[in-house]
């Protein structure tokens, strides 16, 4: 039996603060083998994140069926208001987990973090200034990468193709690339010509790296609108990522860049003093964000044939790659050992 009338019917919501949202899945099962140190590195992800954001920023994290300790951590973030929004799940998978977190608050802005990302003093000022610059912009990792040049980046070459703001120009932070080679297990993830030149895109005096990766990349929110699926059966890996984080950016029309400097590290799952010593340096952000993102309209279906399925074919061909790098500026040699 409803006795009464629910004071809240039809009323409309409060128009929110938050202007950037962050979502990061958490799956730690256990404390044990692969997992050992993952407890500690979330708590130095979150405590990076929590230093270096602006105050209009609101975290959600997705845990996804971690274990009891790291429940009750999350809660008590939760009833201390240090996160806005924490998500308990069973294990469905990161994509799963994140597609939990998107809807719901209408920022403008989402990034999409792993938990093992380690934040740097201003990683949102600098992804707002590549979407100031590029306002086709619709994904920035902070993180800039030598190997995301031929990752969902057709329609940035269709758009710039005979525009000498496309250049190959020398990497601003060689020694980040190497930390995350490291970090993925793999010294020579670069090259040493990838470790000195990147493709960017560069309006006036700020640059832009072509490509952008996953592990931690900020949207347009507009980008998850139109989702065909909302489901997938990966709970890691497979095409899931490039299914709801990649084509759904190129979809819209927009492009995937990286800023140029380095404004996050990526840890792994080995706990190592430098991450710790890194995280006590930062300092807490006291700015506040007076950012407006530029509307943009979204291209057709047509377009996105064009450019991200007929024109892919050919520009992101290693052959014809190769060719257009020495356009950009590499030198025969480079280019013939750019590409792997």
């Amino acid at each position: 039996m409803r006795v009464g009338f629910n004071p809240h019917k039809d009323k409309t919501q409060t128009a929110s603060d938050y202007f950037h949202e962050v979502i990061i899945p958490v799956y730690i099962p256990n404390q044990e083998g692969y997992f050992k140190d993952s407890f500690e590195i979330l708590t130095l992800c979150l405590d990076s994140l929590f230093k270096t954001i602006h105050d209009k920023t609101y975290i959600t994290v997705v845990n996804n069926g971690s274990c009891l300790e790291v429940v009750d951590y999350l809660n008590d973030l939760f009833r201390r208001n240090i996160i806005q929004e924490v998500i308990h799940t069973t294990n469905i998978g990161k994509l799963n987990a994140v597609l939990k977190g998107i809807s719901g608050n209408g920022c403008p802005l989402i990034t999409v973090s792993d938990a093992d990302v380690l934040f740097l003093n201003s990683w949102q000022e600098a992804s707002y200034a590549v979407y100031d610059a590029f306002p086709k912009t619709g994904a920035v990792c902070p993180t800039p990468s030598s190997r995301s040049l031929r990752t969902y980046t057709a329609n940035v070459y269709w758009d710039l193709f005979f525009s000498n703001k496309v250049k190959c120009m020398p990497v601003v932070n060689p020694a980040a690339l190497k930390m995350f080679g490291l970090s993925v297990g793999d010294a020579n993830f670069y090259s040493p010509v990838q470790l000195k030149k990147y493709l960017t895109v560069t309006n006036e005096d700020q640059q832009a790296v072509v490509g952008a990766g996953h592990f931690v990349t900020t949207y347009r929110a507009e980008v998850f609108d139109d989702l065909e699926n909302r489901f997938t059966a990966y709970k890691l890996g497979g095409d899931s990522e490039g299914k709801f984080l990649d084509i759904p950016v190129v979809k819209k029309g927009f492009w995937r860049l990286s800023t140029a400097d380095n404004y996050a590290y990526h840890m792994g799952n080995v706990i190592e003093d430098w991450m710790v010593d890194a995280v006590s340096k930062l300092k807490q952000n006291g700015e506040e964000c007076n950012f407006e993102l530029k509307p943009i309209q979204s291209s057709s279906k047509l377009s996105y044939f064009v450019k991200s399925r007929l024109f892919a074919k050919l520009i992101l061909n290693k052959k014809i790659m190769r060719y257009f790098l020495i356009w950009k500026g590499l030198s025969t040699e480079e280019a013939k050992n750019y590409l792997r």
